[in-house]
């Protein structure tokens, strides 16, 4: 699964990598968490559009949002045929940049947080889903999920799941859902190369929103060796409160 993330590449090398039409300043993120905005990219009027949208699918059919279940992530395997993710799997995919992702891994000790990032340490690319949820009054909100898929090798020693990670190769088939059917882009979503990604054990600091600095990727000191983790259930799914959220939880720029 893929619950927290980071984005501290630069906004020039991200569009120099996308290639959307806009050219937006952000500054580096370290601890992006669900119900936060995350930046996206999507296929429109004939190019590559840079959006935001909340982390946490809203489908259009749902009447309360508050009472729904986020929807952080969508496995890969069955995400075409789910009610709360086959429209957007055939009309709205999207790549959602990144630089890492943070993944736990259960010890003796308690859950142990890894920093998964590329091994060359450039720009990663997850595959997304958006939709669009209207309230009554007419407002809308965008919204987005994760696609993951069964863990490579390296990633398998902390989780057994991970986000998919589209090569550049693979970006515009899966925007091109105009001429791309959803069923032929599942083709696309398939556990990361082996030896494209490195992880780092990082301190547990990373498990409050609240702190979101470039410290948190520093190595943290640990004896636990990694052998395959274990698979658990499935992933739970993140409960909306309904709350307003801070102003700083829900400021990307």
């Amino acid at each position: 699964m893929c619950g927290r993330f980071t984005l501290s590449a630069t906004p020039e090398d991200v569009r120099a990598l996308l290639e959307y039409i806009e050219q937006p300043n952000f500054p580096s993120r370290y601890n992006i968490a669900p119900t936060q905005p995350v930046a996206t990219v999507r296929q429109e009027h004939g190019g590559r559009h840079f959006a935001l949208v909340r982390w946490g699918l809203v489908p259009p059919w749902v009447k309360d949002p508050a009472s729904f279940s986020l929807l952080i992530n969508a496995r890969s395997e069955t995400a075409v045929e789910k009610p709360s993710f086959r429209g957007a799997m055939r009309h709205h995919r999207c790549l959602v940049p990144a630089s890492g992702f943070y993944e736990w891994r259960q010890t003796p000790d308690g859950k142990q947080p890894y920093f998964i990032s590329p091994a060359d340490g450039g720009v990663m690319v997850m595959a997304g889903i958006w939709d669009t949820w209207s309230d009554p009054s007419g407002g809308d909100i965008d919204t987005g999920a994760v696609l993951t898929t069964e863990a490579n090798q390296m990633v398998g020693r902390i989780h057994h799941r991970m986000p998919v990670i589209l090569m550049q190769e693979d970006f515009d088939a899966w925007l091109d859902t105009g001429n791309v059917m959803a069923r032929h882009a599942r083709a696309l979503l398939r556990p990361a190369p082996e030896g494209y990604l490195k992880s780092v054990p990082v301190s547990r600091r990373v498990n409050s929103v609240a702190n979101d600095e470039a410290s948190l990727l520093e190595q943290a000191d640990t004896d636990q060796e990694l052998e395959p983790a274990q698979k658990t259930g499935r992933a739970k799914r993140t409960k909306s409160s309904g709350k307003k959220a801070s102003d700083d939880q829900m400021d990307l720029f």
